[in-house]
């Protein structure tokens, strides 16, 4: 089934307690994929979702967990599963959100890098929603501290990349083990052979659920292609966010060692910048990333692993310093800014052929318009003729 437009909360025949907690969030119209999903996860049933990335997912299978949960259990009820730390926080935080009037719903955010021993102190307030990596989760469930026998809703969120990371055998595990689940939500951007190996094997005659990239949910965003000689890409990056007035930035390497040197470089040239990387101590990163959130960081750097875990509505511009290795990153990358409907900036930085004939794949493949451009020695940047 396509959707290309959403309607008011109050027809999905949700409890007030619901209710008043999306008018807390300021919403009256569901998005499309909230309004494919939430009728048929509410009735139990099993849906597959493609859609784009910031269309709202979280609530889409949020809204019918919380509704199904039975607070006077202190049964584990429902998981959900993702690729990463920072997007299993993510979710965390939006499920928290659609919980607050409900009394005695309680949630818990499992990843790998954080004390176990911290996350098994948490699991002890019995929380009936379980948010997860599946890593990790495997790891607890073999410790028996996550008992998921009652579990009757599992949801695999960005369910694409989760198997492109390798998840594919936790994620079978998990689902071997939970012999009651009555419905299986599998949400992602592209609808990849693996998704479909899972849906085909543990999903029951699945609501599918496809929403297009439309004017209306496609972000806007300004595409630059800035072609600039390798040793001077740090200082057109420091030159555009000066001459912009940019606050918000996200600058995107692919390895740690470029992630460190572009964060140092930056900071020498006396911009506020901070980075993250696999190697960084969780601790570290999260502390980065909720100042960037607060807003009293003014550029972040980050590998692939942070691009899909930020949750913030306002980056003004999003710099590609080397170009992501899959298409598909790209798109996720550029997509940290023009959330929420505002306008957005992204620029990828070239100094030789290789990198030019690699935006040319991206630009075919992901259907991207990218406007060639210079800039000058002021940060002003400027179309060139193609």
């Amino acid at each position: 089934m396509e959707f290309t437009q959403g309607v008011g909360f109050e027809e999905f025949g949700l409890s007030e307690a619901t209710l008043r907690a999306v008018r807390n969030k300021h919403y009256t119209i569901s998005t499309p994929v909230q309004a494919g999903c939430i009728p048929p996860m509410m009735e139990g049933r099993d849906v597959i979702a493609k859609a784009p990335t910031g269309t709202g997912k979280t609530m889409a299978f949020g809204i019918p967990i919380i509704e199904r949960i039975d607070p006077e259990s202190e049964a584990v009820q429902a998981v959900i599963l993702a690729p990463t730390r920072e997007l299993a926080m993510q979710i965390t935080d939006e499920m928290r959100d659609i919980a607050v009037c409900h009394e005695g719903v309680r949630l818990v955010c499992l990843y790998g890098g954080q004390p176990i021993g911290k996350q098994i102190n948490a699991l002890k307030r019995k929380p009936q929603i379980v948010v997860a990596t599946p890593g990790r989760l495997s790891d607890h469930m073999k410790r028996r501290t996550v008992v998921v026998k009652d579990v009757k809703t599992v949801v695999l969120d960005e369910a694409d990349r989760m198997l492109d990371m390798g998840f594919i055998h936790d994620v079978t595990r998990i689902l071997d083990k939970i012999p009651h689940r009555e419905n299986l939500g599998m949400f992602s951007a592209t609808i990849s052979r693996e998704v479909m190996d899972i849906s085909w094997v543990y999903q029951r005659d699945p609501e599918e659920i496809t929403v297009q990239a439309t004017k209306e949910n496609k972000p806007d965003i300004l595409q630059y292609a800035i072609t600039v000689d390798s040793d001077k890409k740090v200082d057109a990056i420091a030159k555009i966010i000066r001459a912009e007035g940019y606050d918000r930035v996200i600058c995107f390497c692919n390895t740690k060692g470029s992630t460190e040197r572009l964060c140092k470089f930056l900071q020498m040239r006396g911009l506020d910048a901070a980075c993250i990387h696999g190697d960084i101590p969780q601790r570290k990163r999260e502390a980065v990333m909720q100042q960037f959130r607060e807003g009293k960081l003014h550029v972040f750097v980050a590998t692939d692993v942070a691009s899909r875990g930020i949750d913030v509505d306002d980056v003004d511009a999003v710099f590609n310093y080397e170009l992501p290795e899959e298409n598909e990153y790209y798109i996720h990358r550029i997509g940290r800014t023009g959330r929420a409907k505002r306008h957005g900036v992204a620029y990828s930085l070239l100094s030789d052929f290789p990198s030019r004939m690699r935006l040319s794949d991206i630009q075919r493949n992901t259907r991207s318009q990218i406007i060639p451009a210079t800039v000058d020695d002021e940060g002003h940047v400027t179309e060139t003729e193609k």
